[in-house]
């Protein structure tokens, strides 16, 4: 009898036991799905949460607008019910990181505030479209930030239908690459007689930012076929300087620059019985006149030291320039001269000195250039200047392997097989890697 109740209580006891650990496992089960489904509650939140200039917006209002002509950060600001006394102190405090006295029409800006409340939180304003300068309005905190950016590798080839400047220009490259191109070459190629068909291949890279290129690198890889001449511009460092070679590791680089504007055109060429158009008689025309737009910037050709820099009757306001014991250059018919530029200054390669302009004797604008040569006026067009430094017979072999990559990389871009497919894309090809 007593084993036999034994035996019920045993079982009572052992089934109990089974049933609070269903329980407790169920529970923690309940517990598991609840701690589940919070953490997918709270990755969702997260997942919605919105930034905007790195700035946490989630649950604020965004009114974005345009600076108009002659708005003020206080006209800006005061709709937004900002105290005059904050507008005040933000515009002293801002003054090391962005002085809102520059604040300019058409310029993009934002507004945060709460939904609760009527008033800004933050001020955010686009200076250009790489920056943004951020105001908070509760904290008092300034900073200036650059926007995300992507730098896409280009690699465009084409034929010169126009002009250098015309068909560069329709196949999207800036005016400032077409610039350098132009300079890098401008000792091999004559642009003023370009023929059609000549081809042109350039590497650069682009800074775009939401879709708009803000920044474009100096161009990485060049070539130029001129009337079935080849000209390959290599890079290739040398002496801790990168430099442009030609395929034979002759430097392309010259004591100075070819012209002394940026990309444009000769109105007139050194000519010892030229008929003065002012003083209308046969006169010596001892330099080289580039017609451009007043105002245009005028830059020297090589360094060197500022001898003169004034105004006369004749050649109007010019800047004159010593750069060594043989060579002088004089700039005339400035509009003005640049900024700080004196006798004694000290002057870089391509460092604008002055303007475009048609002071003194001048019927149009244009700049007269001179050049010379151990005291006596030469044809500058006529001038062979010296290269700088070949490859070193120590960093052939490097240079070889250099210039193997780059000819590889030029080929996909043109060269024979290249000329068929401009046939069928008529002045363009485009490859971008980004």
């Amino acid at each position: 009898m007593n084993n036999k109740w034994i035996g019920i209580v045993a079982l009572a006891l052992t089934l109990g036991a089974g049933a609070i650990f269903q329980i407790s496992e169920r529970n923690e089960s309940l517990n598991d799905a609840h701690l589940t489904t919070t953490a997918d509650s709270a990755a969702i939140e997260k997942q919605k949460e919105v930034f905007l200039y790195g700035i946490n917006v989630t649950g604020l209002s965004i009114v974005e607008g345009t600076v108009s002509k002659n708005q003020t950060l206080a006209s800006i600001l005061s709709p937004f019910n900002v105290p005059y006394q904050i507008i005040d102190e933000i515009a002293k405090k801002s003054k090391s990181v962005f002085d809102v006295r520059w604040i300019a029409a058409n310029k993009k800006f934002t507004i945060l505030k709460s939904n609760d409340s009527t008033q800004a939180q933050f001020f955010i304003y686009e200076p250009n479209p790489a920056e943004y300068v951020v105001f908070n309005l509760d904290s008092m905190e300034i900073y200036k930030a650059e926007k995300p950016a992507i730098i896409k590798k280009r690699e465009i080839g084409g034929v010169i239908e126009t002009s250098l400047y015309v068909d560069m220009v329709k196949q999207g490259i800036s005016p400032e690459t077409i610039d350098e191109f132009a300079d890098l070459y401008g000792w091999s190629v004559d642009f003023q007689r370009l023929q059609k068909g000549d081809l042109f291949k350039v590497v650069f890279e682009e800074k775009v930012i939401e879709d708009v290129v803000v920044g474009v690198s100096e161009v990485q890889l060049a070539y130029f076929e001129h009337m079935g001449q080849p000209y390959h511009a290599i890079p290739f460092e040398q002496n801790g300087q990168v430099t442009f070679f030609d395929q034979n590791g002759n430097s392309f680089k010259k004591a100075f620059l070819r012209d002394p504007l940026k990309y444009t055109r000769i109105s007139s060429k050194y000519n010892l019985k030229r008929f003065h158009p002012v003083q209308k008689r046969y006169k010596a025309h001892l330099g080289t006149d580039y017609a451009a737009a007043t105002g245009t910037e005028i830059r020297s050709v090589g360094d060197g030291t500022v001898t003169e820099a004034r105004y006369s009757s004749a050649n109007g306001n010019y800047v004159k320039i010593k750069h060594n014991g043989t060579y002088t250059t004089q700039y005339l018919h400035m509009s003005k001269i640049g900024k700080g530029i004196k006798p004694g200054s000290r002057i870089r390669q391509g460092q604008v000195i002055g303007y475009v302009g048609s002071t003194g004797l001048a019927t149009g604008p244009h700049l007269c250039f001179r050049f010379w040569k151990n005291g006596k006026q030469e044809d500058w067009l006529k001038e062979k200047i010296p290269p700088s430094e070949p490859v070193l017979e120590a960093n052939r072999a490097a240079f070889n392997a250099k210039k193997d990559e780059s000819l590889r990389l030029l080929a996909e871009i043109g060269t024979n097989g290249e000329k068929k497919l401009i046939a069928e894309l008529p002045g363009q090809i485009q490859r971008i890697e980004e």
